[in-house]
């Protein structure tokens, strides 16, 4: 059984910074990549930035220069820094992650946390 958990969203001043956290746990062999999406309401899930274990990151054009993402492979944790933040990063963001499961079997399976608000007031 593999576990997304994110924690750290609330409630935040334009301007303002936020740090997200998601810790991966579980039966796992690898995981690759670990990155966070998000929803606003009334709009599709969009992507924020992803990280893969060999240190690529990739980001939103939305978010470039505000967002940093890092993780640290040994415990299979991200955090998501997010400053400068806008009224329109509020949105519930996700965590997710590819895992593969068991050494002799190549196919990665998708994870999703559970969601973490974060709302910034303008």
């Amino acid at each position: 059984q593999v576990q997304v958990v994110e924690s750290g969203g609330g409630l935040v001043q334009a301007g303002g910074s936020l740090r997200l956290s998601c810790t991966v746990s579980g039966t796992i062999f690898s995981i690759n990549p670990m990155g966070w999406y998000r929803q606003a309401p009334g709009k599709q899930r969009e992507l924020v930035a992803t990280s893969t274990s060999g240190g690529s990151t990739n980001y939103a054009d939305s978010v470039k220069g505000r967002f940093t993402i890092s993780r640290d492979n040994a415990k299979n944790t991200a955090a998501l820094q997010m400053g400068s933040l806008k009224p329109e990063d509020t949105a519930v963001y996700y965590c997710y992650t590819d895992v593969q499961l068991t050494p002799d079997i190549p196919r990665q399976y998708k994870y999703w946390g559970q969601g973490t608000q974060v709302t910034v007031s303008s």
